[in-house]
């Protein structure tokens, strides 16, 4: 029973220099197919790529600025021209830099193939879900999205990883293979309008005809509303811990997805004002006065 349990261990201890031999071997005559002068080009070919990358991103950004209305447009076109530029740029460097023949497919189809595979597997994962998302859109360049708990404007899709800004204005790089299996959620998916959602609490109480009325006004006057889309205020009953609220629940969508959060300021200022002036009281002090 000993010998048994034994015989694998003792087959794998055995067989493990010789793996790693061959390794070497196949890793050894890898170093053939080199073009060592290939190799010089291929690194001023991937200078040009990364001068033509950085110059991309400054048009992207100058025409975004002054003409805002086009700003996703010109986001997505510049994520699918990186992509062909990091493709393009793969193929000729492996073209200048390799001797490919069917020798060097057989080796590459060897030992060496299964080190290198494990040490690129995530890496290629990530590129194809890249590729997934360019083709499946999702998400788009330039559109709000919510994932694993964070939520910001998608900056970059790239062969690797997306990019997120969140509104604290931190960046998050998330490898593209994540999306695959996450739920996401855009808010305006490739328009520059977003619905936004603004809850404004009162006393049971109180005039929620005229909270209603004060509400939807303070939304038609903000400057920052996207009037072809409707506007919907919502009226329920909250529970709270020892009462009762009235919950207004504004719907409505703001011009640009940039301005969210100015617009729910802008909302609930004006209108916390004009409830103020017309009596009207939030929940506890609500409650209190009827008391």
């Amino acid at each position: 029973m000993t010998r048994l349990l034994l015989s694998p261990l003792l087959l794998a201890m055995t067989a493990a220099p010789a793996i790693a031999q061959e390794a070497e071997i196949d890793m050894a005559q890898l170093g053939d197919f080199i073009r060592w002068s290939g190799v010089v080009t291929s690194l001023f070919v991937l200078a040009g790529a990364w001068f033509l990358l950085n110059v991309l991103s400054g048009f992207v950004n100058r025409f975004s600025s002054q003409f805002a209305a086009r700003r996703l447009t010109m986001h997505k076109l510049a994520t699918v021209a990186k992509f062909f530029i990091f493709i393009a740029t793969g193929m000729i460097v492996i073209a200048l830099s390799f001797k490919v023949d069917s020798t060097l497919l057989a080796l590459i189809g060897g030992t060496a193939a299964v080190a290198v595979g494990f040490a690129l597997k995530d890496l290629v994962a990530s590129f194809v879900a890249g590729i997934m998302i360019i083709v499946d859109r999702p998400f788009q360049v330039g559109d709000r999205v919510s994932f694993g708990g964070f939520y910001g404007d998608v900056t970059a899709i790239g062969l690797r990883s997306v990019r997120l800004q969140t509104l604290d204005d931190n960046t998050i790089t998330i490898p593209n293979n994540k999306f695959l299996s996450d739920i996401t959620s855009s808010g305006n998916y490739g328009a520059l309008d977003m619905q936004v959602v603004v809850d404004i609490l009162i006393g049971a109480g109180e005039d929620f005809d005229l909270a209603r009325e004060v509400l939807t006004e303070a939304a038609l006057s903000s400057r920052y509303i996207y009037l072809p889309k409707p506007i919907v205020v919502l009226v329920s009953q909250v529970p709270m811990e020892n009462f009762v609220a009235v919950r207004l629940r504004l719907k409505a969508y703001v011009l640009d997805t940039k301005h969210e959060k100015a617009f729910e300021t802008d909302i609930t200022l004006r209108t916390l004002r004009t409830f103020r002036e017309k009596g009207i009281r939030p929940p506890g002090l609500s409650d209190g006065r009827a008391a």
